[in-house]
């Protein structure tokens, strides 16, 4: 009996030390999920200064250009949920909806769009995200 015992044990230990190293794996593979962020942002705001060194392009409500910031960090948290689950489930579903909408405030602000003009895009946007829950899940 105390054969098997013991052989149990090391059965547990090797199953615990392969579960570790698929672990060390996937994170090794994946980084942290949201590493890309700060790089894109310092593009986007790179590409937005050469822009306006270059040509006539003037963004009259920069600040809006903050909003982004939530609405990739959003995106990550999507690529990370599908990633992990290798599909489209509930959170990454939701992180995708979220970002699309921060997107869209962010581009409405930068632009100049007028709210009773585009307003219609919030309704479309929220039914893609009823279409992807009713298809997906």
């Amino acid at each position: 009996m105390g054969d098997n015992i013991n052989e149990l044990k090391d059965l547990e230990r090797e199953l615990t030390e392969m579960d570790d190293q698929a672990d060390k794996s996937v994170e090794a593979h994946s980084g942290s999920g949201k590493s890309w962020i700060p790089g894109l942002v310092l593009i986007g705001i790179g590409a937005y200064f050469l822009l306006n060194n270059f040509t006539d392009f003037r963004l009259n409500n920069w600040w809006a250009l903050f909003i982004l910031i939530p609405a990739f960090g959003s995106l990550g948290n999507f690529v990370r949920a599908y990633r992990q689950e290798g599909r489209v489930n509930g959170e990454a579903r939701g992180s995708l909806i979220g970002s699309l909408m921060l997107f869209f405030v962010a581009s409405i602000f930068l632009f100049g769009w007028s709210w009773a003009s585009v307003w219609p895009v919030f309704l479309i946007i929220a039914g893609l995200g009823a279409l992807l829950a009713g298809l997906l899940d």
